[in-house]
């Protein structure tokens, strides 16, 4: 097999490149990481050398090039079946894939209002209605999953769905969006993980700025 190239933007910014990399990183797949810098002068002219939509992350294996970043998580989990990536019961694996095509192609009030920030200081701002109900389904999803499930993680062990909510923790803490239970307790659980921490020091970490991600 040839090594895994992960192709990323800035990690303090890039939510959808944040998924992949933490499924990666908590299901110890071995993968060489490349920083390509977002670009606002040139719109990201760049991300063309590599990828086919401009946009982050893309996955290399070999001569394969794999974007989105829920198609990336479903490649994983076939090419690595054993770590499983998706819960391993069948119901509970399709209420995975339905919560995270849900995220992938939803919530898109949360998404422009509140972007992704690893080092914005913990403030709360004014957000609009639509966004203020994308929340609630968010904490209805992870009520149900918890409750469902026992925790730590929304299907017990850390899987794709959790991969796909990851950058979700930290705009509703960020932004102080929720004081959900199941928030609260999630958010405890995915922040507590290693993998998020290197995530979030080398976000932190970073001198480039992106205005438009500032809320």
């Amino acid at each position: 097999m040839a090594a895994l190239e992960l192709i990323i933007g800035n990690k303090n910014y890039s939510s959808w490149s944040f998924r992949p990399w933490i499924a990666m990183k908590v299901k110890e797949v071995e993968f060489k990481e490349t920083l390509s810098l977002f670009d606002e002068a040139t719109d990201q002219a760049h991300f063309l050398e590599f990828s086919p939509t401009k946009k982050v992350p893309v996955l290399k294996d070999g001569e394969t090039t794999i974007w989105e970043s829920l198609a990336i998580l479903e490649y994983l989990a076939d090419l690595f079946p054993g770590l499983d990536f998706w819960p391993k019961e069948r119901i509970a694996r399709a209420q995975a894939r339905s919560i995270s095509s849900e995220m992938h192609a939803g919530f898109g009030a949360l998404r422009i209002e509140c972007s992704m920030n690893m080092r914005r200081e913990v403030r709360a701002i004014d957000v609009s209605d639509a966004a203020r109900k994308d929340v609630a389904r968010i904490e209805a999803i992870w009520q149900g999953c918890l409750d469902s499930s026992g925790g730590p993680f929304l299907f017990g062990d850390f899987c794709n769905a959790d991969a796909m909510f990851a950058p979700v923790v930290n705009r509703l803490h960020r932004y102080e969006l929720s004081r959900a239970d199941a928030v609260t307790k999630y958010s405890e659980a995915m922040t507590a993980l290693p993998a998020w921490q290197e995530w979030e020091a080398a976000g932190k970490a970073e001198p480039w700025i992106v205005e438009a991600d500032e809320a």
